[in-house]
């Protein structure tokens, strides 16, 4: 089906190549939903698309105040793009506290829509603005169109029968149909999810669209926009896409495991931030036999995953850092009974409860080494929303291929954020058939090995396989409890020797750029789209600079150790305090320059191509 086009205008239309969009205003504003719409009709459009929603911490936090400001950032280009921007080529805000807390992300001379009705000397106030900034000159260094949102929402929506408070509640329509009118985005798709979404309340489903109708339309009349602009559709291999979230994509793969391997799924799940969407997407695929369980903690989470495990379902939990600390005895539990199951950590600032909306890299080493004794697990990591449903399966692969817990370490920038996702054909997925042994007389021996150093997945219930289960230290082959200390060591050594040989299953490093140049920039999970993207710049500089992007952080891939001494210097940008940097100077004794970030926001492309310069500089 043709992409949908934009109604004709009598204005004339420049032609760019991509723009950053950022929508602002109190939780309550729509801001998330305004900036959804505008992602997805970009996606229909066919543009590259990338985004950032960014939550206030403080749940129902005072209207109009700073702790209150709800984002939402997206870029979208008629190239392909890794991020969202570094900042914003469009700014609408709408109130004092929205436009004080995001200007600075708004570039010099760039677009900056306010809702001057919400400019009042109590917004102001709670602000902190002393004076009006609309009306003080400071606003000068950018091109300020000052709009009465509220005012022309309500005369549009005024004869729907709803209050003048319901229908102050779609003037995130007003400011997205203005936003669709400048950057030449067609309606058509939005209109069709109001009628949905509010088919049941007519009155508002209608204040909705007169709302988003007369946003685009003023735009249309007004002597404000002497100009509107287009991002034409981008080049992309052929074939099915369709928007998706991190989340989102860490629920397809779950689901998409279970029926690849024809078992059951079992998700367990205690409700935290930025990770309880992967739990409510996946409540509704309960037609393809997912069963998922809303735990009491993430403690009885963790030991419900360890029991299905057991009783032979493909088990899986997601959390975030402070859960991740809580689920560690019982991933120990899973080491120690040496069964499939996966662990997804949603990465969020910390310590504590932290930021918990707001994104970091800072639980690599909890994921590595937080559990007591010798407890390895194999970790990998997701670099971009849509390469979550890929990593999610491999988890899956590795978990029952070597019969071992799996950490898949996402975080909220890739969770939230979306970009388009070709859909694979079922043929391209791989192969995750899982086999069980049968009773045949013989005695069992629950830990006997394969060549992987895999034990078998028994499931309870088969005849002749009955066999002892629990935390304590079992005997090698026959699985009894053992408190000889040569035969632990020796438990402890495989184990270890297990998670190593993963590394043969796995792909070699692959490197981007310039290999054995002057550079190389390694990185791990979300800071992919910012380090390829200065890599790029820095190489169009003449530089001699290369990425590798580390996907699997225990086991390493084999060859990393090659590449990274392959390098006059080695840098490593991660939004931590140089967890990545610790291990890669521990085990290959290369000395890697750290570059950390702990703002509770992902790079932007400029800071990490400034640092490449500083490096390559000396």
């Amino acid at each position: 089906m043709a992409a949908p086009t934009a109604t004709p205008t009598a204005k004339p239309t420049e032609i760019i190549d991509n723009i950053t969009v950022r929508f602002a205003g109190d939780s309550g504003d729509g801001m998330q939903l305004a900036g959804m719409q505008l992602t997805n009709t970009s996606a229909i459009f066919g543009n590259d698309i990338a985004t950032l929603p960014d939550f206030p911490a403080e749940i129902r936090a005072p209207a109009g105040s700073l702790a209150g400001v709800s984002g939402y950032q997206i870029h979208f280009s008629e190239q392909r793009i890794h991020t969202p921007g570094d900042g914003c080529d469009a700014l609408v805000a709408m109130n004092p506290a929205a436009l004080k807390t995001n200007l600075d992300e708004l570039a010099i001379g760039g677009t900056l829509i306010v809702n001057e009705d919400a400019f009042n000397k109590g917004n102001l106030a709670k602000a902190g603005y002393e004076n009006d900034p609309l009306a003080d000159g400071s606003m000068g260094r950018y091109r300020l169109l000052k709009v009465k949102i509220d005012q022309l929402t309500t005369e549009a929506a005024q004869d729907t029968g709803l209050t003048n408070k319901a229908v102050l509640r779609t003037k995130n329509f007003f400011a997205l149909g203005l936003i669709y009118w400048m950057y030449g985005r067609p309606m058509d798709p939005t209109l069709g999810w109001i009628e949905s979404k509010f088919k049941s309340v007519p009155a508002v489903a209608e204040a909705n669209t007169k709302a988003l109708k007369a946003g685009y339309f003023y735009g249309e009349t007004t002597e404000d926009f002497a100009v509107r602009y287009e991002v034409r559709k981008a080049s992309i291999p052929p074939g099915k896409y369709r928007k998706v979230t991190g989340n989102e994509a860490v629920a397809l793969g779950l689901v998409a495991a279970s029926k690849l391997a024809e078992k059951t799924l079992v998700y367990a799940s205690y409700p935290i931030t930025p990770a309880s969407d992967i739990l409510h997407e996946l409540a509704r695929f309960t037609h393809y036999g997912v069963k998922t369980f809303q735990a009491e903690d993430e403690i009885a989470a963790m030991a419900a995953v360890v029991g299905a495990a057991f009783g032979g379902a493909l088990a899986a939990t997601g959390t975030s850092g402070p859960g991740l600390a809580l689920k560690s005895e019982a991933i120990g539990l899973g080491v120690m009974t040496e069964l499939p199951m996966v662990v997804v950590n949603v990465q969020r600032g910390g310590p504590s409860t932290g930021l918990p909306t707001k994104t970091e890299q800072a639980d690599l080493l909890q994921a590595l080494w937080g559990r007591n004794g010798e407890c390895p697990v194999a970790v990998i990591a997701a670099r971009s929303p849509s390469d979550c449903f890929d990593m999610t399966l491999e988890a899956f692969r590795i978990a029952t291929h070597f019969m071992t817990p799996v950490i898949l370490l996402s975080d909220g920038y890739l969770a939230n954020g979306a970009e388009p996702w070709k859909v694979p054909a079922i043929s391209a997925l791989p192969d995750m058939h899982v086999g069980h042994p049968k009773g045949n007389g013989d005695e069992f021996k629950p830990y006997a090995r394969d060549e992987n150093l895999r034990r078998p997945w028994a499931v309870p219930g088969t005849p002749g396989l009955q066999h002892r289960i629990g935390g304590l230290e079992k005997a090698n082959i026959d699985g009894n409890v053992s408190h000889d200390p040569v035969n632990h060591e020796e438990m402890v050594r495989l184990r270890e020797r297990k998670i190593a040989g993963i590394a043969d299953s796995i792909p070699e490093q692959e490197v981007e750029g310039d290999l054995g140049g002057d550079l190389l920039v390694v990185g791990w999970g979300s800071t992919y789209g910012a380090i390829v993207t200065a890599v790029e710049h820095a190489n169009a500089k003449g530089n001699r600079v290369a990425c590798a992007h580390i996907r699997y952080l225990n086991p390493f891939p084999k060859n990393l150790g090659d590449v990274l001494r392959s390098h006059k210097k080695v840098l490593i940008p991660e939004m931590n305090r140089g967890q990545l940097l610790i291990k890669i100077r521990a085990e290959y004794l290369v000395d890697a320059i750290g570059y950390h970030k702990v703002q509770g926001r992902p790079f932007r492309i400029a800071e990490i191509e400034q640092r490449i310069d500083e490096v390559l500089k000396g």
